[in-house]
């Protein structure tokens, strides 16, 4: 039984006579954090995609949030996030493996790499077709679990921003994927001022493919997966090895492994500097602080 998510299935046609399960529906079920990744979402997350691509019924996953955004970013200090990272029954097993149990920077860098890092590029590879359907204020960590989906839709007035830099003093996310999706110029401009772009503008720029008013975001979902339910299994497989193959090729993957290293060491700059080891920036530092910064400002052209 999953805490933080759940699991469905739909059919590839509206018959409401047929049960064939083709659609597998995972949905971040923290509304009230906002669907913030603690461990356990994460963990779960992984665990959903797994069974969808287990299932050889299933031809398109799609992942959305209940409430009122689909993903704010990596839990920053929700009492779910303490529980899981201190002592008592709370704790979360993950904590104590996968580099859980060493110090320091090699502590910090292992788990990133296996809940961040790693778990995002194995889903961006998974053996099925995956459509993120995303609304509301998509934050930073929220970037990345959409953007290890082949396919985005999003609600008009969606909202899309990497604030870590303005706001944490980082170079961005575990998953660095900001370039292949934005563009060099537009990164390195929303990086540093950590303002946000619409969906409308997502899809002029290719990031999004679809926008739906925001009533119709789960019907025009759902009936966007039956469209590409309909493709063979073989070709939409293909079609997806063909152009993340061609991605990888022209340096895809070792561009984020690149960036993962880059991460990890700001990480390690901020532990060093502050004195009470936070692997992050602070107010010490000239940033806003994240708690305190005030909303995201739009990215306009001729504002600044």
């Amino acid at each position: 039984m999953s805490r933080y998510l759940t699991y469905a299935t739909e059919n590839a046609t509206e018959d409401t006579d047929a049960d064939d399960g083709a659609i597998a529906v995972i949905s971040l079920n923290r509304p009230r954090h906002r669907n913030a990744q603690n461990r356990g979402l994460l963990v779960e997350l992984d665990e959903a995609f797994r069974r969808a691509e287990a299932d050889d019924a299933v031809r398109v996953v799609v992942l959305r949030g209940e409430g009122e955004a689909f993903s704010s970013g990596h839990d920053l200090g929700s009492s779910d996030d303490r529980a899981e990272r201190g002592h008592g029954p709370g704790r979360h097993p993950s904590y104590d493996r996968d580099g859980g149990t060493r110090a320091a920077a090699e502590r910090r860098m292992l788990q990133e790499w296996h809940h961040y890092f790693q778990n995002t590029r194995r889903w961006r590879d998974l053996r099925k077709i995956t459509i993120a359907s995303v609304h509301g204020p998509v934050i930073s960590g929220g970037l990345m679990l959409m953007w290890a989906c082949d396919l985005i839709v999003a609600a008009r007035g969606t909202t899309f921003a990497d604030v870590v830099g303005a706001r944490l003093g980082m170079c961005g996310l575990e998953y660095f994927a900001h370039p292949w999706e934005m563009g060099a110029r537009r990164t390195k401009e929303l990086l540093l001022t950590g303002d946000s772009i619409d969906a409308d503008e997502a899809h002029r720029i290719g990031m999004v493919s679809k926008v739906f008013e925001p009533g119709r975001l789960d019907a025009g979902t759902l009936a966007f997966a039956r469209r590409l339910a309909a493709v063979p299994t073989v070709t939409a497989l293909l079609i997806k090895e063909s152009v993340n193959q061609t991605l990888d090729q022209q340096g895809f993957g070792n561009a984020l492994a690149a960036c993962f290293s880059l991460h990890s060491l700001n990480h390690a700059h901020w532990a060093e500097v502050n004195p009470d080891g936070l692997p992050l920036g602070t107010e010490a530092a000239g940033l806003p602080g994240w708690r305190g910064a005030g909303p995201v400002r739009p990215a306009r052209k001729g504002e600044v």
